[in-house]
């Protein structure tokens, strides 16, 4: 055991007891032999420029989180109502226009029939939240439509419901915001030569308000999305007691668009390109069952509710305000003049009234905010496509906030480059988006119904028939939604949806490649070879790659240790099963991380090596050997290794340290025979060549021979 004992005694004769102190208490807790959880200490910063860059980043973000603090982080559902459904609810805000700007062309009586075409958007809004009321009940883990159709049809349909809503969740942040700044001409017109600049911005600060995690992005996107709701709530009540009493005013609207000359005939295609552009109301329905984890327990029920609620308002949202659009006579403005909506508050509380503005404020916030919900269900999607191997494991990865930071800084530039390209146009970015929410919609229903004809639970019946009715619903739309917008711009998704498709099947075509490269055989138990090592090596788990580092590193000192740093208790006590089985003689040190860090544990874990050596004792190597696989290409090199290059970049320069990078080509198995002492693994020829690590030398010379060597883990030791 590292450390001392120090008896103590008590007041009384018999009071006596021993205090065991260990070196590592500042850095970890002690759980049992070989078992230590990292506390806050093991992750500070060393260096000055470190502990500055720290102390920045959590006036930013805020403090790191622990893992057990997660459960803390989830959200009741009034929160979980402003960040999962500012998308959908805010697209009442600009759903009407669309309408209206395709049935314009008709004339000023095909305006009558945006209140048709709303109803029938809003009865297929119902029909998808009934059927993703299930998904949250059937798929408690998240993932909506990539999950039920990958586990109900085939993986090639659950990626492609993975790339639509990808695709889908950038055209969301893209087309909200570009609204948000629409809503603001609408009361000061110069802001749209800003635009860009605005859209920057803001998208910046959703970025920085995501990356500090959800309760507090919660609270921040709460009072807009729910200021709103209510003020746009009180239009529709105006509206309809004004329609109802007889007291509609005349509204005066000199920048409307004219009415062209011929007009068009009122048709079934007419209606149907209507039907399209208003069907933008239904996007960021699904995001509710992609963040079912986000909710506090009873993760399912709270998700559910949320959904219904969420369904309810935009639908008495979407239908009122198409109803006061028609009934006061408002039509679409040219480029750069009032959006629908701000009539209609104009209308309705005054223009230039405090509640007018207020009203304009709350609106360009939420589609600002909107963009939050995209924000939220993209990471959380690219997860479990990580997890799954479909997308770079980087995107499985939670931030010192509980983030999955990487999903989001990439949906933030994403987003960004695809406002500058459309010039933050509205009604440009309009034709992409919409097309692949229907083909989750679709897909996911389809899978719902196989669901169903196998589990068979009670009322599963009139479940399969809901999900049956809205497959064929949305399948309909989504063919009519393809054909109105596809000359617009909707071939520009229909190219990249097979695109994202090849892309993540590539992905996990080359790590399945690697692992199945790797693998160590179950019956095979790894014997010590000629030569005998002492080292530390960290370990990812347990590969063939793994198994060469720790026989290079036998040949290295008698004393070998391997550690695994983790923030998963679990898979850590299944690989300590098979690491004593495959490996035996070799001690493995889990180091649990519930701040989710890697290089800070490692070195506290090293530093508490160094205080345990005897003060008259000449301070020891310690030899750190890294397991690396070798990439074949320059592009595959950026999925594996980074965490063994950030492990040698803090490593280099450290006293008494020698970094042993040992690569794992797949191009020559041999190297791992040879690292078994010229065994082959299933007793195939010995083999002749030995591994030459990179080996980086210390900064001090080496201590003369005959050091003691360092005490062996044990029961108590931090190892």
């Amino acid at each position: 055991m590292i450390g001392g004992r120090r008896p103590l005694r008590g007041r009384k004769p018999a009071d006596r007891r021993v205090r065991v102190e260990r070196p590592h208490a500042p850095y970890f807790r002690y759980m049992g032999p070989g078992m230590l959880v990292a506390k806050p200490a093991a992750n500070v910063a060393l260096t000055p420029g470190g502990r500055m860059l720290r102390r920045v980043r959590n006036v930013i973000f805020g403090r790191p989180l622990s893992t057990e603090e997660e459960i803390g982080e989830r959200l009741s559902k009034t929160k979980a109502l402003a960040i999962f459904s500012s998308d959908a609810i805010s697209s009442s805000a600009y759903a009407t226009e669309e309408i209206l700007r395709v049935l314009v062309l008709a004339g000023a009586s095909a305006l009558f029939l945006s209140l048709e075409v709303s109803i029938a958007i809003t009865v297929l809004l119902a029909v998808v939240s009934i059927s993703y009321r299930q998904v949250c009940r059937a798929y408690p883990n998240g993932g909506g439509a990539y999950v039920v159709a990958k586990t109900n049809l085939a993986p090639i349909f659950g990626l492609i419901a993975a790339a639509a809503l990808l695709i889908d969740y950038v055209m969301t942040v893209a087309v909200s915001t570009a609204a948000a700044i629409a809503q603001i001409q609408s009361v000061y017109p110069p802001a749209y030569d800003y635009r860009i600049a605005i859209a920057f911005l803001s998208i910046s600060l959703i970025t920085i308000a995501n990356l500090r995690g959800l309760r507090e992005s919660g609270n921040i996107f709460a009072v807009p999305t729910y200021l709103f709701v209510g003020l746009a709530l009180a239009i529709v009540a105006i509206g309809v007691v004004n329609i109802i009493g007889g007291t509609v005013p005349s509204i005066s609207q000199p920048d409307a668009a004219p009415f062209p000359t011929p007009l068009e005939p009122i048709g079934i295609l007419l209606l149907l390109k209507a039907f399209a552009g208003g069907s933008v109301a239904l996007t960021g329905v699904e995001a509710i069952a992609n963040g079912v984890p986000a909710f506090k327990p009873p993760e399912s029920r709270n998700a559910a509710n949320t959904m219904t609620a969420m369904s309810i308002l935009l639908g008495v949202l979407f239908i009122g305000l198409t109803l006061f659009a028609v009934q006061y006579g408002l039509r679409p403005t040219n480029p750069g003049g009032a959006s629908i909506v701000a009539l209609a508050a104009a209308a309705a509380f005054g223009d230039g009234s405090v509640l007018f503005v207020t009203f304009a404020a709350a609106t360009a916030l939420i589609l600002f905010l909107a963009a939050n919900t995209s924000f939220n269900a993209f990471p959380r999607l690219a997860a479990i496509l990580a997890e799954d191997g479909y997308m770079p494991r980087q995107f499985s990865f939670r931030g010192d906030r509980l983030a999955y930071s990487w999903g989001i800084v990439l949906l933030a530039a994403v987003a960004f480059g695809l406002l500058w390209a459309f010039g933050g146009d509205t009604h440009a970015l309009i034709p992409l988006y919409s097309v692949g929410v229907f083909v989750c919609f679709t897909l996911s229903q389809i899978g719902m119904v196989k669901h169903w004809r196998e589990v068979r639970e009670s009322g599963w019946r009139w479940r399969m028939a809901v999900n049956a009715a809205g497959a064929i619903l949305t399948a309909v739309v989504l063919v009519v939604v393809v054909s109105e917008k596809f000359r617009d711009g909707a071939y520009l998704v229909v190219i990249l949806v097979p695109l994202l498709v090849g892309m993540m099947l590539f992905i996990k075509y080359q790590y399945t490649r690697s692992a199945r490269e790797v693998a160590v055989a179950p019956d095979l138990v790894v014997r010590a070879p000629y030569r005998e090592e002492r080292v530390v090596v960290p370990i990812p788990g347990l590969n063939r790659a793994v198994v060469q580092a720790i026989n290079v590193g036998r040949s290295i000192s008698d004393d070998v240790r391997a550690v695994y740093i983790t923030d998963e208790p679990e898979i850590a006590a299944r690989l300590r099963s098979d690491f004593e089985r495959q490996l035996p003689g070799v001690p493995l040190v889990v180091v649990e991380s519930p701040y989710r860090t890697l290089v800070g544990p490692l070195l506290a874990y090293l530093d508490v090596l160094d205080s345990a050596w005897p003060p008259d004792k000449v301070d020891p190597i310690t030899f750190v050997v890294i397991p690396e696989y070798v990439a074949r290409s320059w592009w595959e090199r950026i999925l594996y290794n980074q965490s063994a290059k950030r492990l040698r970049s803090v490593l280099l320069g450290r006293p008494h340290t020698v970094v042993v990078a040992v690569p794992y080509r797949r191009e020559d198995p041999s190297l791992f025979e040879a690292a078994l002492g010229g065994e082959r693994p299933m007793g195939g020829p010995p083999t002749g060549p030995s591994i030459a690590p990179t080996v980086v030398p210390p900064t001090p010379p080496p201590p003369p021979s005959g050091s003691p060597p360092a005490p062996p883990a044990s029961g108590g030791s931090p190892r």
